[in-house]
């Protein structure tokens, strides 16, 4: 069972959430949160497995939440999760260290599978910023980057993380099943000696192209 802090300002979000992830059979929720002060107190006193945390609250924003809560606990997870997708909240959270950040109007099944990859180790994004950390990182200059020996299914996947897709939105677009799914890209993972998905995409645009 995975257990998730919820960290809102808002009760009603904070209840929309927890019908979402209560209607799982694998996701809990352990506490609520209203601000950055009370979400680094529950945290400490519930560990979760992982932090859903809103940016812009009352008190203690949510970047410094995250930095205080990763502060005390380098192996935290903390999945943002807020209405602002714009460069002036998106680097201060990735700053912080957060592993993630969606925006409100994510698709329901989306957010969940994030939150299931985020403990998993995954690095992840709303598709649309994710396309922008990979142009911000393709107009850095670098040096030309080697080609690896892949398969066609493993170039299949690679373009398909590079356009932000989920592992459950690849399997169904190349009809195969999750694991699956998952075995390519930790396979891509080594063949191209990236550590998360972010570098994985980047790689793939510099590749393959835009």
């Amino acid at each position: 069972m995975i257990t998730v802090l919820l960290v809102d300002d808002q009760r009603l979000v904070r209840a929309g959430l927890r019908m979402l992830i209560e209607d799982t059979t694998d996701l809990a929720v352990v506490g609520e949160a209203a601000d950055g002060v009370e979400a680094v107190r529950l945290f400490t006193e519930l560990a979760p497995d992982l932090v859903v945390m809103d940016l812009r609250m009352p008190g203690l924003d949510g970047v410094t939440a995250t930095r205080q809560i990763l502060a005390t606990a380098p192996r935290a997870k903390v999945l943002v999760l807020t209405t602002f997708d714009d460069d002036e909240h998106l680097f201060p959270a990735l700053s912080a260290g957060a592993a993630g950040y969606f925006v409100k109007d994510t698709e329901p099944a989306v957010l969940l599978d994030a939150i299931r990859r985020t403990v998993d180790g995954d690095l992840l994004f709303s598709p649309a910023l994710l396309r922008r950390l990979v142009d911000r990182a393709l107009a850095a200059p670098s040096a030309p980057v080697p080609t690896p020996d892949l398969t066609p299914r493993e170039l299949d996947v690679l373009r398909l993380v590079a356009q932000g897709y989920g592992n459950q939105e690849i399997a169904d677009r190349l009809h195969l099943g999750v694991s699956t799914v998952k075995t390519h890209i930790a396979n891509l993972l080594g063949k191209t000696g990236t550590d998360n998905r972010v570098r994985l995409a980047v790689f793939a645009a510099e590749v393959l192209g835009r």
